[in-house]
């Protein structure tokens, strides 16, 4: 089994390469690479779609990366397992909304735009612990309840145009978007390799997903 964290230059990896690592020798012993060869891409059986950074910035990296075409090969025709995070995560909907208008993967039915709390003194970026409120079950949320913390930094949001594609969310002045789904792919808005237990449990429950 073989997970391909994919490296296209727009985020710090080591932490998530380390808590991949540590999960699928626990769950099944797979192989957990960073790479950025299509190649292995194109083989992996399960696909981690990192990010850090602005909106435009990253979805002109992973255009600009070589290895789009082998991950929507990957995702799209062979219905690969994904995962989203962060920056990974937002690239999945139809338009980024931060600085410029910009084209995501148009996977999720939905815009990235800024948060906007509603509750005065609120700061953006919304970071720190934020306790999941879970509304969808799913196979990788296995053992993991609402009110369990993860970990969040971010300003910008994904707002959904259709809302049974949205699995969790936390309140920051307002519902913000935490987990999106679909078919063979997620999206954490959080960083679960930072995420403490609970955060373990859904890489682990990721790397033994079957869709």
């Amino acid at each position: 089994m073989l997970t391909a964290i994919i490296d296209y230059e727009s985020g710090n990896l080591h932490s998530a390469e380390k808590a991949f690592q540590r999960m699928a020798k626990d769950v099944n012993g797979g192989t957990v690479v960073v790479t950025s060869d299509p190649d292995t891409v194109a083989r992996a059986d399960r696909l981690v779609l990192p990010g850090d950074g602005a909106f435009p910035a990253c979805a002109k990296a992973l255009r600009a990366s070589g290895v789009l075409e082998a991950l929507l090969e990957s995702v799209q025709e062979k219905a690969r397992p994904f995962l989203g995070i962060c920056v990974g995560m937002q690239l999945m909907a139809r338009t980024g909304h931060e600085y410029e208008n910009v084209d995501g993967l148009n996977w999720i039915d939905g815009s990235v735009r800024r948060i906007t709390p509603s509750t005065p003194g609120l700061k953006v970026p919304h970071m720190g612990w934020n306790d999941l409120q879970i509304t969808t079950p799913h196979p990788v949320l296995d053992g993991v309840k609402t009110g369990d913390h993860a970990y969040f930094v971010h300003s910008y949001q994904m707002q959904l145009g259709t809302q049974d594609q949205r699995l969790a969310h936390v309140d920051y002045g307002g519902d913000v978007t935490a987990i999106v789904g679909r078919d063979t792919m997620l999206g954490f808005q959080f960083h679960p390799e930072k995420s403490a237990d609970a955060g373990l449990r859904m890489i682990g429950n990721f790397l033994k997903w079957s869709p």
